[in-house]
């Protein structure tokens, strides 16, 4: 096992690009080298915020105002922030989480035009000074995301959005991405292999 240090990773980026599969790629590419992962996800990440996500997820909630879909994502990642990472961090792991405060601003302050003080205010609250040491933001064509989306076996209200929400979304993951010096773009419209090695490349480059 090598020596412990604690380091937040976050991939980020709309439906259909590929997280989950580079999110495992990376976390057993890791594994393999002996450091100490955790691998988590928003909404949800804890027994607590795990039970506020099937509710963002339930039947009915796409009848839920969009700011009170916004308060239950927040009250999910207060719940992960409190239950998972700071504890992740006290014991020095190597965090990898699909998604976290970026998606809120893409999804919900961008596409759904909650407000932007309001947003700054309650991630400010709930963080205190936790944040990601790395964002990582996957993006890929609208064709190769709704391609991808369509042979799910499952699909959540958040698969089926509209062309111009997507595309709101995926500038607003580009446009912080070009603004943040701790963030790698990567196009995941063929997820190879070769993408695989150079994101744990990228990776292993800031851990070390």
């Amino acid at each position: 096992m090598r020596k412990k240090k604690f380091f937040f990773i976050v991939f980020e980026g709309i439906e259909g690009t590929g997280k989950s599969y580079q999110i495992n790629k990376l976390y057993n590419n890791l594994k393999k080298q002996g450091y100490d992962l955790l691998k988590t996800r928003e909404p949800g990440g804890s027994k607590t915020a795990e039970k506020i996500r099937n509710l963002i997820f339930s039947k009915t909630s796409n009848k839920f105002d969009p700011l009170t879909d916004y308060y239950l994502m927040n009250a999910a990642r207060n719940e992960h922030v409190k239950k998972t990472l700071l504890q992740a961090r006290l014991k020095k792991k190597i965090i990898i989480s699909d998604r976290f405060v970026d998606s809120t601003y893409a999804y919900q302050v961008t596409a759904n035009n909650i407000n932007k003080k309001i947003n700054l205010m309650n991630q400010q609250y709930i963080l205190k000074n936790l944040k990601p040491n790395l964002t990582i933001v996957l993006k890929a064509s609208l064709k190769t995301v709704f391609s991808r989306i369509k042979k799910r076996k499952k699909n959540n209200k958040f698969d089926k959005l509209k062309t111009s929400f997507y595309r709101k979304a995926q500038n607003a993951f580009l446009y912080l991405a070009k603004k943040n010096k701790n963030y790698l773009i990567f196009d995941s419209s063929e997820n190879t292999a070769k993408l695989e090695k150079i994101i744990l490349s990228a990776v292993l480059k800031k851990i070390n």
